[in-house]
């Protein structure tokens, strides 16, 4: 009777933990059943649960925490308890059918546990738990759909979980690597045999099976109807795929880079392979299965295509090729089920690995090269100009003509490789696509691309390689293109329509135009370019810069920010290649630009990008995105040995390093209103919240600054004085008796430049008018990480002996004296912060972590460096 009360009472707990909407009854519920869990009848009741459970929420708890009570690592389970469990619960799946799916599934998963923890276990000198195959087969061999979809499930999940590091059991990562080795030698070939094999009696009868018809007879199995045809193809499908996936060599393959991986198959897995016969399979399914299971034999063809080249000689490589080539073609020449997204961007991924694991050398000898490579190009050419279908393939089709550009200097075959043909079409189909789809975006309101800086950043990568083959072309395109929107944009803004939506179109348009131009004069990196080709860079620069020049010329009236973006990640291509200490001076690209716009060096150069700087951090001080990009072409451009040295004879720079104060620069004086900036509007100070996003773009804004002043600074005091002086005069204006609000606001203003400066001056600078404003901020601010961070910063900067430059003289007290002041800042923050007692977790890394290093940093450093000599 007490067990029948028990029973009823889990399953109510369990139907409140997973249907209930009140949150209070199911943290409750979860109590409770936490409980159950740890209890030492823990496994006499799960299996009460499951035998005589009427909720499936029960049997669910019932699987899962047996899972859990296995993989514990302080609870070690009798072998032959386990053995017992593990045939317990095939012989539970194998008599109920009816079993529902997460159920089925749940058990599955502890099968496959039990097995992975046991597989060393031995007795009478038999390892128990690897008789998988000979367990499995009594399922397969029933002949009953039910029974043969478990058996495949079985071992579908237990090639999952032996390939699966799970990092909150015991088992070490070797361990894990010990036990998925030895799975690999002498179970995974064979289940994965098992599974082609059922796959090819499928595939046999496959094309008489009616999908929509759930009555007509499964060709796996004859003693049921094909009610569960579908789940059994997508299991066994699901099966191979996850044996092809496989760690066979433990390298754990991160998911992002997943396409750039070779499938290290064991060299006794090559029979499978050599005939052909797997690839004519999985295109066959392909060809016949519908599109809810057919991606997935395009998945194994992925894998397949991408195994290691050294499980063939050169003679067996190249007809697997053929095969494979062979396969792609049939296709494309049939392209009905690449309608479906799953199909087609599982084809894209294909066609991506037919270069990332074959040589262009080898492509060109295959028979039927010079058809495939022409409809590749066709069908890259449709999918480019269907820009709103599966946008996320484009990417593994513009890998392929990347990668295949980016070989031709090293191509030695004598057969042609026709490139220099299709890649054209390609890069045009990709400009005049992009530019189609503005006026489309504007007038539906669709998701523009644009919007996503790190697609945009990685098709221009890409289309910056194929781009340069045959360079001419796409030269004389993007100038066309880029003079006709140009003259349309000009016309528009001279009939004074500000807002009309043809100029958002020609500003979208010459947004693209700008980027590929900045991507394909990127792109010379790659090749061996010549005159011709820098000469034709300029022509494209000169026209970027004359747009600049009209677009700068409205940021008073009217801006659009993609366009401005887009002219940074200009400015930042041509920066790497044409600006710095590698460029050849005499290049055609600085002829051009003297005739067009009479810029005739570098420096004049570098001037147009410091008058762009100044203009957007003017203008876009409401825009994070723009401020940032532009703060960190100016960080890139104070980097340079030579470039930085032209810098700072600038006009604009040294206004910038000798007058920046707030009677020329507003944005740096401290002020009670809300008036943004003149200047720099970013960079204001007023009484409202400080975003952190601001303050790291002073860092940036100071960091860069204080590289051009140190550049010519030598022993000049005055100077470096008057530099800081600014600085020193918003200090000056909070007293140490100050609100911690303006205090915060100060020290949001003051830590950038402070801590980033290389000269053992700035101690002497800081010491002793303001270091106290810094310590009283901590004694105020020490829960506020924005107040925190950049003091602990600051100080543990000071105390670093970089370079030498804490060198002080034997008679000298400054070493002394600073050991003080940073033992103030450490004992004054110390106290403080273990008042505040339990810290929030999602506040505990703001909160705690980088200011502990940079306490600890400082003490250790203060110890261990300019102190020491006292």
């Amino acid at each position: 009777m007490a067990d029948e009360q028990e029973l009823v009472q889990l399953e109510v707990l369990c139907k409140q933990l997973y249907e209930t909407t009140d949150a209070n009854i199911r943290s409750e519920a979860e109590k409770a059943l936490v409980q159950f869990a740890g209890s030492s009848e823990c496994l006499s009741r799960c299996q009460m649960l499951l035998e005589r459970g009427n909720s499936p929420y029960a049997q669910l708890l019932a699987a899962t925490t047996l899972a859990k009570l296995v993989a514990r690592s302080n609870v070690s389970l009798p072998l032959e308890q386990r053995v017992d469990m593990r045939n317990y619960v095939m012989n539970y799946l194998a008599t109920r059918p009816k079993l529902l799916g997460f159920v089925s599934q749940a058990l599955v998963q502890l099968f496959a546990t039990i097995t992975k923890q046991g597989w060393f276990d031995v007795s009478k000198d038999v390892y128990v738990f690897r008789n998988v195959i000979v367990d499995v087969n009594q399922f397969l061999n029933s002949g009953a759909t039910h029974h043969v979809m478990i058996g495949v499930q079985l071992l579908s999940q237990l090639v999952c979980e032996m390939n699966q590091i799970q990092p909150d059991v015991s088992r070490s990562l070797s361990k894990h690597r010990k036990v998925a080795s030895s799975f690999r030698d002498t179970q995974l070939f064979e289940i994965f045999q098992l599974g082609c094999n059922l796959l090819k009696k499928a595939s046999e009868m496959i094309k008489t099976i009616d999908f929509s018809d759930a009555d007509q007879e499964c060709p796996l199995c004859t003693e049921d109807k094909v009610s569960h045809k579908h789940g059994l193809l997508s299991h066994t499908l699901r099966l191979v795929h996850n044996c092809l996936t496989f760690d066979f060599i433990g390298t754990s393959t991160d998911d992002s880079s997943d396409d750039l991986c070779t499938v290290q198959i064991p060299t006794n897995w090559r029979s499978a392979f050599l005939d052909g016969s797997s690839l004519k399979l999985f295109f066959d399914l392909y060809a016949n299965l519908p599109p809810s299971l057919s991606p997935v034999s395009l998945s194994c063809l992925v894998q397949i295509a991408s195994v290691r080249r050294s499980l063939f000689n050169n003679a067996e490589r190249a007809k697997f090729l053929n095969s494979l080539v062979s396969g792609v073609k049939t296709v494309l020449e049939n392209p009905q089920g690449l309608s479906d997204p799953n199909n087609y961007h599982e084809f894209c991924r294909l066609l991506a690995r037919l270069k990332s694991n074959y040589q262009l050398g080898e492509l060109v000898k295959v028979d039927s090269y010079p058809q495939v490579i022409k409809q590749i190009a066709e069908f890259t050419v449709t999918s480019l100009q269907m820009w709103q279908f599966a946008p996320n393939s484009v990417h593994y089709l513009l890998s392929l003509w990347q990668r295949m550009v980016a070989s031709v200097p090293y191509v030695k075959a004598s057969e042609p490789h026709l490139l220099e043909t299709y890649t054209p079409e390609v890069t045009k189909a990709y400009i005049t696509s992009r530019l189609d789809s503005v006026a489309v975006i504007l007038r539906d309101g669709t998701e523009d691309p644009l919007d996503d800086q790190g697609m945009i950043s990685q098709q221009l990568d890409q289309i910056s390689t194929i781009g340069r083959c045959e360079y001419e072309k796409t030269c004389a395109l993007l100038v066309q293109l880029f003079n006709e929107s140009a003259q349309s944009y000009q016309e528009l803004l001279q009939a004074g329509q500000q807002t009309n939506i043809n100029i958002a179109i020609q500003e979208g348009r010459l947004t693209w135009l700008v980027y590929i131009i900045g991507a394909v004069i990127g792109g010379r990196v790659s090749f061996a370019s010549t005159d011709e080709h820098d000469a034709m860079d300029g022509e494209l620069v000169c026209r970027v810069l004359q747009l600049m020049n009209l677009t700068d010329s409205r940021l008073a009236q009217a801006g659009c920010e993609k366009l401005d973006l887009a002219l940074i990640s200009f400015f930042e291509q041509f920066r790497k290649i044409y600006v710095g200490d590698q460029v050849q001076k005499t290049s055609k690209v600085y002829r051009r630009l003297s005739e067009v716009l009479g810029l005739s060096d570098e420096t004049m150069v570098l001037s147009v990008f410091i008058g762009k700087i100044i203009t957007n951090l003017k203008y876009w001080g409401s825009s994070e995105t723009i401020i940032t990009k532009t703060l960190q072409l100016l960080s890139d451009l104070s980097v340079g040995y030579s470039s930085v040295r032209k810098l700072v004879k600038l006009e604009a720079v040294q206004f910038m390093l000798n007058n920046h104060t707030s009677t020329h620069f507003p944005f740096l004086g401290v002020n009670n209103s809300q008036t943004p900036s003149t200047h720099f509007p970013f960079l204001g100070v007023n009484n409202s919240q400080t975003p952190m996003s601001d303050m790291r773009c002073r860092t940036t804004f100071y960091t860069a600054l204080g590289r051009l002043l140190m550049v010519e600074l030598g022993e000049d005091e005055e100077r470096f004085e008057r530099f800081m002086m600014p600085l020193a005069v918003i200090v000056t204006m909070f007293p140490v008796s100050a609100s911690f609000e303006n205090l915060g606001n100060t020290l949001a203003h003051t830590d950038t430049p402070l801590y980033r400066m290389d000269e053992a001056k700035r101690v002497l600078h800081s010491y002793p008018a303001y270091t106290p404003v810094f310590i009283r901020a901590l004694e105020l601010g020490y829960h506020d990480p924005t107040i925190t961070t950049p003091v602990l910063k600051l100080f543990a900067e000071l105390a670093q002996n970089r370079s030498q430059r804490l060198q002080f003289d034997v008679s000298s007290p400054n070493g002394i004296l600073l050991f003080r002041e940073i033992s103030k800042v450490i004992v004054g923050y110390g106290s403080r912060i273990l008042t505040l007692g339990a810290i929030p977790k999602d506040q505990l890394y703001a909160m705690k972590y980088p200011l502990c290093r940079f306490v600890v940093h400082s003490i250790n450093v203060a110890l261990n460096s300019f102190a020491i000599h006292h």
